[in-house]
């Protein structure tokens, strides 16, 4: 039997078309290169990123439009096609600019030839790495963002207002290339158990840790400063190479908790907060430097007012003196 499908370098451009329009959120033409099949379907790499219909092209524009800016490199498409049914395999690195991180990345896609314009009936994307660890941010669950259009409620359990806290090792990638991957996985072990004992220290909770970062949680904005400086002073101590840096982002806000782990807006602040700040830097958002208010125990420097990926407008964060 011969082989009914032959290589498509019109697929192949598609392919490419679309990862570049995604990766620029260029959004119209990342819809318009959608089927209208009601059998499309969309595989996110991170957790809960699966869309189907109904409402498949309104939810994904919202969906491209909370995403990172990110720059695709080393893109290879292989494409094929058989009469009216076609599918690409892309591979490339993908470079997430303001978190300094790149992953190694892949995306497949499946094609269908209606009214004689090929338009994309399922993609399914891959990394070995969560989002966060490997691009520096999470976006909002494929489920929120259905509820926001659809103006009702998740299912989610309540947890009240809490102030987030994201740590992350800066420049961990060549870290970890120049030290060796078990020689790395024992400092990025010891370093997780530090930051576990000076959030528990201030009454909080480590909530996971994100391969050289950590999400924590506190009950109150103080707790979650303290944490912060511990952690930061902590660090001056160091005393054996590699000597580690990190930047620190805090959030305070009304989240919510889905099987033992907090999503939602609050927490992509809060990493995208982290991302704004610089080596051996804590920044915090204007709600969290507000829940303090005068408190003598902190000292900041002036406000500054920046965008932050994802997060409409622009969001005032304060740096906290912890040398003070």
């Amino acid at each position: 039997m011969s082989d009914p499908f032959t290589l498509s370098p019109e697929l192949a451009a598609i392919a490419k078309r679309w990862l570049h329009a995604y990766a620029a959120r260029q959004t119209e033409p990342v819809i318009n290169l959608f089927s209208h099949s009601a059998a499309i379907t969309y595989v996110g790499s991170d957790d809960g990123e699966l869309l189907t219909e109904p409402d498949f092209h309104k939810t994904f524009a919202a969906f491209c439009d909370d995403q990172a800016v990110l720059v695709p490199e080393n893109l290879e498409v292989t494409a094929y096609e058989a009469g009216s049914f076609g599918w690409a395999l892309a591979t490339m690195t993908i470079i997430a600019p303001d978190a300094d991180k790149s992953v190694a990345f892949r995306c497949s896609f499946v094609f269908a030839l209606e009214n004689a314009v090929w338009r994309i009936v399922h993609i399914h994307n891959s990394n070995p790495k969560p989002n966060m660890e490997a691009m520096g941010y999470t976006s909002r669950s494929i489920e929120e963002l259905t509820a926001s259009l659809q103006s009702e409620a998740l299912d989610l359990g309540h947890t009240g207002i809490a102030s987030v806290m994201f740590t992350d090792i800066v420049d961990s990638t060549a870290l970890a290339a120049a030290t060796g991957d078990a020689a790395w996985s024992n400092i990025v072990q010891s370093h997780m158990t530090d930051i576990a004992g000076a959030v528990e220290t201030h009454g909080g909770t480590l909530v996971k840790s994100l391969g050289d970062g950590t999400l924590s949680s506190f009950a109150s904005a103080s707790a979650a400063l303290n944490a912060a400086t511990r952690i930061q002073q902590g660090m001056q101590g160091q005393t054996q190479e590699p000597i580690l840096r990190i930047r620190v982002g805090i959030h305070t806000g009304d989240v919510v908790e889905k099987d033992g782990d907090y999503i939602g807006t609050v927490v992509n602040t809060a990493a995208r907060v982290a991302a704004a700040a610089a080596p051996e830097e804590i920044r915090v958002s204007d709600p969290t430097r507000a829940m303090v208010g005068g408190n003598a125990d902190f000292a900041f420097g002036d406000p500054v007012s920046v965008q932050l990926k994802g997060l409409a407008g622009e969001h005032l964060i304060h740096q906290l003196d912890w040398r003070a």
